[in-house]
């Protein structure tokens, strides 16, 4: 059966949005896991990236039946994409498969690096069908339509459908755009339609009946039971398979004991009685809840944890004001001045995005609290302080604010909330140490009086 110009070019360009679309949703999916950082996103690029290669050679070799081929890989790419990068199935994969490197390996091994394989073919196959043209332009007709796939898929999945719909919505797309890829290619033969909605059940049932999240763009949210501290009908903001917030009906409300901490620091410790509090990362907006003595700014990068928090999680309106933006970006540009930046930034239980723990980004920080301020982080560390990472870290906000008071608040649990807590006006002079040859301990003790 001879394939029109315009399914031919229909289905080089649902290769394009589907094949970086996968990719798309794989890093999405992933950050709950395995957080944003520059180690995860660059090797699954790579791997996807050779995986799409090899994909090129595959199909160049095809000789024959290049309609049934291209076909076929539609099929199995698009159970992959929609039933393999499911929600469910990623969380499963990474609770069933302890560490969660073996988990990665399994899930881009056996998920992404398949997808890319699958469709990278196309291309190369589908350019056979192209008669009466040269070699170069049958190949650069293709390779435009699926390059122009690939932008739209890019742009549309992450500025539209994840931001509105949520993550399992671009699952489910670009699965059932394979699943119409493959009936063009396949039409009229009924055991394709079969095939397709055999297909199609599947990715439904995976992505809207197994995931009860709310899905955005940065995040999934979900609201569930929680026991705590004298807590009375607890309940917890799950953000990205994380307990980001506490709170319970009890009046006064209880918080989770790291919200409690700055909270007594902010209004017991320091003192401070209306003044503008900016808090980076929003969670679930307790650190302002009922608290009437200072203003607070909310900076969040993800523009609907407002509204889910105040429908499902507080169930009353947020006190304070909010602004959607990335973190660093907001202390770079804004002007405004601030009594206390409280940093709680983490896209996973343990991960803070790599661009806000730099050298920079502290300094950004400094530059917008007043002559007063203070720096309150909120960091999840190991509870002895040892790794390089808890070092690094410690040292770099030190390197910029001076010393700071440094408390871990559960020192018997492998991981801990570590609160940081440092004065604009702290010296940043280089410290020296008192030995017995030059002992200036009671020098340093008068001039500091």
């Amino acid at each position: 059966m001879e394939l029109a110009r315009w399914r031919l070019f229909a289905v080089v360009f649902i290769e394009g949005f589907c094949s970086l679309g996968a990719e798309v949703i794989a890093l999405r999916q992933l950050v709950p896991h395995l957080g944003s950082a520059i180690v995860v996103t660059a090797p699954t690029i790579g791997f996807f990236l050779l995986a799409l290669a090899l994909g090129y050679q595959t199909g160049a070799r095809v000789a024959d039946d290049f309609q049934r081929t291209v076909a076929k890989n539609f099929l199995y790419a698009a159970v992959l994409i929609g039933v393999g990068l499911s929600g469910a199935v990623i969380d499963g994969l990474f609770v069933a498969m302890p560490p969660s490197g073996l988990a990665y390996l399994l899930l881009i091994s056996g998920v992404l690096c398949p997808i890319a394989w699958l469709l990278g073919q196309t291309v190369p196959i589908l350019s056979n069908l192209i008669q009466h043209q040269r070699v170069g332009e049958a190949s650069g007709r293709t390779l435009y339509y699926s390059t122009l796939g690939s932008f739209l898929g890019s742009l549309s999945l992450s500025l539209l459908v994840m931001q509105w719909l949520g993550v399992s919505a671009a699952v489910a797309l670009c699965a059932l755009l394979l699943i119409v890829g493959y009936l063009l290619l396949c039409w009229p033969r009924r055991q394709a339609l079969f095939a397709a909605l055999l297909a199609a059940t599947s990715t439904v049932v995976a992505n809207a009946w197994l995931r009860p999240e709310i899905e955005t763009a940065y995040a999934s949210y979900l609201v569930v039971p929680a026991q705590f501290a004298d807590a009375l009908n607890g309940r917890a903001l799950k953000n990205n398979n994380s307990f980001a917030s506490l709170i319970d009906e009890a009046e006064p409300p209880h918080y989770a004991r790291y919200i409690r901490h700055i909270r007594g620091m902010l209004l017991d410790d320091l003192g401070f009685r209306d003044r503008n509090i900016l808090v980076l990362g929003a969670g679930g907006f307790t650190l302002s809840h009922r608290e009437t003595h200072n203003r607070y700014t909310y900076v969040d990068i993800d523009p609907a944890v407002r509204g889910i928090a105040e429908t499902h999680f507080l169930r009353q309106p947020v006190r304070g004001e909010f602004i959607a933006d990335d973190a660093r970006r907001f202390v770079v540009r804004t002007e405004q001045r601030f009594a206390a930046v409280v940093v709680d930034v983490y896209s996973s239980h343990t991960s803070i995005p790599g661009h806000l723990v730099t050298r920079e980004f502290w300094r950004a920080t400094r530059r917008i609290l007043d002559e007063d301020g203070a720096l309150i982080a909120n960091l999840i560390l190991d509870s002895a302080l040892t790794t390089p990472y808890s070092r690094n870290l410690l040292a770099t906000i030190e390197e910029v604010y001076g010393r700071c008071a440094v408390e871990v608040l559960q020192k018997g649990q492998q991981l801990s909330n570590v609160i940081v807590t440092c004065r604009k006006l702290a010296s940043t002079e280089p410290a020296h140490l008192f030995i017995d040859e030059r002992n200036s301990a009671d020098f340093d003790f008068v001039r500091s009086r």
